[in-house]
C-alpha cells in the first residue's frame, strides 16, 4: 500500500478545501488528526485528514495543511474551531499528537516519512505490506 502526505496551503482557503475534502469524502474518511509543534518559536498546529485507501490501486492519501494554524491548546482560534466542528459533524475524534517540526528535517520527503512512520507505530494508518 501506498501511503502519502498530500499538502494544502496554510491558510484559511486551504482549511476550507480540507474540510469540504472530509464533507465530500466522509464514507471514505477514516480519521482526523491534529499534529502540534513548536517551529520558529511559534507553537502550530497541522490538521490532517486520512482517507481509507483506493480499491483498487490501494493509495491512502493523508491531506494536510502543514503548520498553518496556531496551536489550540495556547491560542483558541476560529480555523481550529472549523477543523474541530466539523470532526463533531462527522463524528469523528481528532487524535493529537506531538511531532517535530518540518523544518528540522534537510527535505519534506524526509518530513513526511517520519510522519508516516509516527502514524504506522500508533495504528492510525495502516502498517507496511
Amino acid at each position: 500500500m501506498q501511503q502519502r502526505f498530500i499538502e494544502l496551503g496554510n491558510g484559511y482557503t486551504d482549511l476550507f478545501e480540507l474540510i469540504e475534502l472530509a464533507k465530500v469524502n466522509k464514507h471514505r474518511l477514516q480519521g482526523m488528526l491534529a499534529l502540534h509543534t513548536i517551529t520558529g518559536g511559534k507553537a502550530v498546529t497541522s490538521p490532517v485528514l486520512v482517507l481509507k485507501p483506493t480499491d483498487p490501486g490501494e493509495f491512502q492519501p493523508l491531506y494536510i495543511c502543514l503548520e498553518g494554524i496556531p496551536d489550540p491548546r495556547i491560542q483558541q482560534n476560529k480555523r481550529y474551531s472549523l477543523f474541530a466542528e466539523t470532526a463533531a459533524d462527522l463524528n469523528m475524534e481528532i487524535v493529537e499528537l506531538e511531532v517535530r517540526p518540518s523544518t528540522s528535517f534537510t527535505d519534506k520527503t524526509l518530513f513526511y516519512q517520519y510522519l508516516i512512520g509516527i502514524l504506522r507505530m500508533n495504528k492510525l494508518i495502516a502498517p507496511l505490506t
